[in-house]
């Protein structure tokens, strides 16, 4: 594996992005290498890493199908609904809890 070069923060060429900056460009990186990476120092820890693809290289993000946009909602909603009460909470449901705050918290609603 060849080694890519490594920048500082905010030292990194111009024709290069990440894949966020991409993305709001509208491109992907379309299956090329990573052309170099980023590094942002911290105190405590490692630095953190940024992979950067070539902007030359990106092609356009694929169009949003109607079937991709079903198949978004239908993942949304499943995400939303509770699994105890099969009820639409409204919210995406936390993993922590694994079901909507009323079936999790049931005498904290009862007192309210």
């Amino acid at each position: 594996m060849a080694t890519v070069p490594v920048y500082r923060w905010r030292l990194a060429p111009d024709d290069l992005a990440t894949r966020r900056q991409l993305r709001a460009l509208g491109l992907r990186p379309g299956g090329q290498d990573v052309a170099a990476q980023v590094e942002r120092p911290r105190r405590r820890r490692g630095p953190l890493v940024a992979y950067l693809y070539s902007i030359e290289q990106a092609k356009p993000v694929r169009p949003m199908t109607p079937a991709k946009r079903a198949a978004l909602a239908k993942a949304n909603a499943a995400r939303r609904t509770c699994p105890a009460c099969r009820r639409d909470a409204g919210y995406v449901i936390p993993v922590s809890l694994g079901m909507c705050a009323t079936c999790a918290f049931p005498e904290e609603q009862r007192a309210a």
